[in-house]
């Protein structure tokens, strides 16, 4: 497919099902068995009242729209602030998604959001490398 490079007025949107396996999973991967992810009974004992996926679990969507737009090799010079606003839980679709700063050349600011349209995680990334990040390259039909 053939490349093209485009200056980026959003970043490709990246999404996740959230359900127990998945989590079940994500705690094998990372050794994180917090009984608030991984245990239904404890967390309906919780504030939360059930379960929650691990904030870096929806974290790990905003990578992927980075890397999907910049590429991979740009994800060890990006400066990421982030703030964790609303729990994740079982069974919510996920959707993560950014756009330049209209305040800040070269900084994006980026979300994951419910499919309710209410956030999640809000923040913002700056790329460290010669690129800027409103002049990317992004492969085109990915």
């Amino acid at each position: 497919m053939e490349q093209q490079t485009t200056p980026h007025s959003v970043l490709t949107t990246s999404q996740l099902l959230v359900t127990a396996e998945a989590i079940q999973t994500y705690a094998e991967l990372t050794n994180d068995f917090n009984p608030l992810h991984v245990d239904a009974d404890f967390a309906a004992k919780t504030p939360m009242g059930r379960q929650i996926a691990h904030g870096t679990m929806s974290l790990c969507l905003i990578f992927q729209c980075i890397q999907r737009n910049f590429g991979g090799s740009v994800l060890a010079g990006v400066d990421l602030d982030v703030r964790f606003v609303k729990p994740v839980f079982i069974g919510d679709t996920v959707i993560a998604g950014g756009e330049p700063s209209a305040e800040q050349p070269g900084q994006w600011n980026v979300w994951v959001r419910g499919e309710d349209g209410v956030d999640r995680i809000v923040g913002n990334f700056r790329l460290n490398d010669a690129r800027n990040a409103n002049e990317g390259e992004r492969n085109v039909g990915n």
